[in-house]
């Protein structure tokens, strides 16, 4: 019986044919240069491979790009917000000590008041209470934080802690029912004292008599009665006047300056402290001070 298919030649006779072929073909394409155009055609032929082949890395480098950049951009942000707080706060006191300078007369001799330590907090938490304004900032008795510490934001008071722990304390805002701070009118200077409402965009103006010369418009600042609050930093400003004769008492509304309904940043203030510069410190959200030890 005869097979269908003759066999070929056999595998080293093969090999043998295939490394002359291809030697030959070095050659040529060397000397005579004869297959540069089939090279360029399967260079083009292979490029939308090797597109294809890189995209995987750089996706992967496009990816670090963005998620450095966003980083560096909140970064600078947080850095910022510390900036304008600081920057805010030292605002708020000119307008105080442009006001005492036209007032001291033969006091200008006396020592000025010594700078006053800030640290900024952020706000973690806020009560869920409706009857009860209070929130919870990151600062506690590692950072110095005690009971009935001063606590602003960029715009005026917001209220005075009542609590410490070690790395977090509560606060109690001013508009809370059970909170009052003594206040001046910046206008004339005639004390106040106000409390909360149970609203965060209103307190109330107790005892105050029909004839005391108060009116819309008027910028209350703390009086630094009590020994709480410092004085003169911003409070709230005087919405509504209501003299009533049938009444004991005229009943007067304000608003507060500090925005209490969109709290992120708060400013902590050590009253009576010396301030000192720390050399070498990059750090915007504190700044470094020695207590007095009076």
């Amino acid at each position: 019986m005869q097979t269908i298919f003759t066999r070929g030649p056999s595998l080293n006779n093969r090999l043998s044919l295939a490394l002359v072929m291809s030697i030959a073909l070095i050659i040529v394409d060397h000397k005579f240069d004869g297959f540069s155009t089939t090279r360029g055609y399967l260079n083009s032929l292979m490029s939308p491979l090797q597109y294809v082949a890189n995209l995987p890395g750089e996706m992967l480098n496009w990816s670090a790009e963005r998620v450095t950049s966003q980083q560096q951009l909140i970064a600078e942000n947080e850095y910022l917000n510390n900036q304008l707080l600081l920057a805010n706060e030292q605002l708020q006191r000119f307008q105080l000590l442009k006001n005492e300078n036209d007032q001291l007369r033969a006091l200008l001799a006396a020592p000025l008041r010594q700078e006053m330590r800030k640290t900024v907090a952020e706000l973690m938490a806020v009560d869920n209470n409706p009857f009860s304004h209070q929130i919870v900032i990151n600062k506690g008795n590692s950072d110095d934080v005690y009971v009935s510490q001063s606590v602003l934001d960029d715009k005026g008071v917001v209220g005075q802690v009542i609590e410490v722990g070690s790395t977090t304390s509560r606060v109690l805002l001013i508009t809370d029912v059970t909170h009052a701070i003594p206040v001046r009118s910046q206008r004339n200077s005639i004390r106040f004292i106000v409390t909360g409402s149970g609203t965060l965009d209103e307190v109330y103006l107790e005892h105050v008599a029909h004839s005391v010369d108060i009116k819309v418009g008027d910028i209350l600042v703390t009086s630094g009665l009590g020994n709480v609050f410092p004085e003169g930093y911003p409070v709230a400003q005087v919405t509504s006047v209501v003299r009533d004769e049938s009444r004991p008492f005229a009943s007067i509304s304000a608003q507060p300056l500090a925005k209490l309904d969109r709290l992120k940043h708060l400013m902590l203030l050590w009253p009576e402290a010396e301030a000192e510069t720390t050399e070498g410190s990059d750090d915007s959200t504190a700044i470094t001070v020695r207590r007095d030890n009076d």
